[in-house]
């Protein structure tokens, strides 16, 4: 996936931004590693961010993991979900001595999620739980595990999350913190009830690209772009940063991430 700077900016202004003066980690996703890592630093110190922000590698090869363990990241996320699970493991088992060795935060995939992210494309499988076990027992920090979620838009004929499955991998995989991709779409009595299972780290990209898609339409559509110096990006692209920045706030307050910044 990838952002704009203005879309950087806006999801960690918001970050601060939290009523009663709350604050809340925001946790970034950024697919390129050495530059962005230097980018973000750099944003932190001219925008003034206080609050903490992970520079996280997401859908991660197994090179590109290691490339943004090199650069600096703060975390990152192997998907070898694609991968048969021997060979899941076998690499995980590498990244994971790796990441920790660099004072790195490590996720790991089991049964792919549906839709496509970074170039993987998933069917929207829901994980073997027995597998899931086999990966959380090498020492992972997170764990995504399919369950029926998906990246991108849900279609209409969505089924649905598979608590069955959930509660199932929870089960086996006790108290380690739970992933859930693809949060766009996902009704709120679902996600609380996913967080009730076990999810700790919930991804939500597709939502803030079609906030701020949709607010910088309205404001061409409105003729603002000719009016005055209305076609300066820092005037264009206000409104999409200000949608995300709403967008962002409403997902801390409905996945209770207010206040946990540390």
């Amino acid at each position: 996936m990838s952002i704009t700077l203005e879309q950087l900016a806006a999801r960690m202004r918001q970050g601060e931004q939290v009523p009663l003066r709350h604050t809340a980690q925001v946790a970034l996703t950024l697919s390129i590693p050495s530059i962005l890592q230097q980018i973000v630093v750099n944003a932190m110190e001219y925008l003034h961010i206080d609050v903490p922000v992970a520079l996280h590698l997401d859908h991660g090869s197994f090179e590109g993991c290691y490339k943004c363990i090199e650069a600096g990241f703060s975390s990152i996320m192997f998907d070898g979900s694609h991968y048969p699970i021997a060979e899941n493991v076998e690499k995980t088992t590498e990244l994971v001595k790796a990441a920790h060795g660099k004072g790195l935060s490590i996720e790991a995939e089991v049964g792919s999620i549906g839709g496509e992210e970074d170039g993987v494309i998933g069917m929207g499988e829901c994980a073997d739980p027995k597998e899931c076990k086999s990966i959380a027992d090498l020492g992972v920090d997170f764990l995504a595990a399919g369950i029926g979620n998906i990246h991108g838009k849900y279609p209409a004929n969505w089924k649905g999350l598979s608590f069955e499955t959930l509660a199932a991998v929870q089960e086996l995989t006790g108290e380690l913190p739970l992933v859930l991709h693809g949060g766009t779409g996902i009704p709120a009595d679902q996600i609380k009830k996913a967080i009730d299972l076990g999810v700790s780290k919930i991804n939500v990209n597709t939502e803030c690209q079609l906030a701020f898609a949709d607010a910088t339409r309205k404001y061409i559509e409105a003729g603002k772009d000719l009016e005055g110096k209305g076609f300066d990006p820092r005037k264009l692209l206000a409104p999409g940063a200000e949608a995300i920045k709403a967008t962002v706030k409403e997902k801390m307050e409905l996945f209770g991430s207010v206040g946990k910044a540390e």
